[in-house]
């Protein structure tokens, strides 16, 4: 069935809008869907015909949105936890998140230790107490309760 100027009217301005928006930053293929869908009427199948005519043209692309989530999050010292949950949220694939996050060669012990270090200093406390409240805030960064435990737990 043939679109009407006015249905190819607002495809044409929905494609203008997500290449504005991809223009100013990676978005994943959820993230750029809800918002196509907030600012114009489309229904679900034109919708994805766009997403996927994005996606072949190279605009588009749920990788290159996790490598620049993963960039970001290690810049503010955030653990793979706390990563893999971001992207989750915004619809990657667990296949992507697992492959990207199996290419990533981040030490995550040393970031867990620096983040540490950055925020209490570098004395590793005996105090079971200021522990506990040092791994609540490293769990909270985002990273695995082992290698929290390798924080304090490591011959200097």
């Amino acid at each position: 069935m043939p679109e009407s100027t006015s249905d190819a009217g607002v495809l044409q301005q929905a494609k203008a809008g997500a290449m504005g928006l991809l223009a100013r930053r990676e978005h994943s293929r959820q993230e750029l869907q809800q918002k196509i869908l907030s600012r114009h009427a489309l229904d679900q199948d034109r919708l994805n015909r766009l997403l996927d005519q994005l996606e072949q043209a190279g605009y588009l692309s749920d990788e290159r949105y996790a490598q620049m989530v993963l960039r970001s999050a290690l810049a503010k010292g955030q653990g793979p936890v706390k990563i893999t949950h971001a992207l989750r949220e915004k619809g990657v694939s667990n296949e992507c998140i697992r492959a990207l996050m199996d290419a990533c060669e981040t030490d995550w012990l040393a970031l867990a230790r620096s983040q540490r270090e950055r925020r209490f200093g570098a004395d590793i406390p005996g105090d079971f107490k200021e522990r506990a409240r040092q791994s609540r805030f490293l769990a909270g960064r985002g990273f695995y309760v082992d290698t929290i435990n390798a924080v304090f737990h490591e011959e200097c």
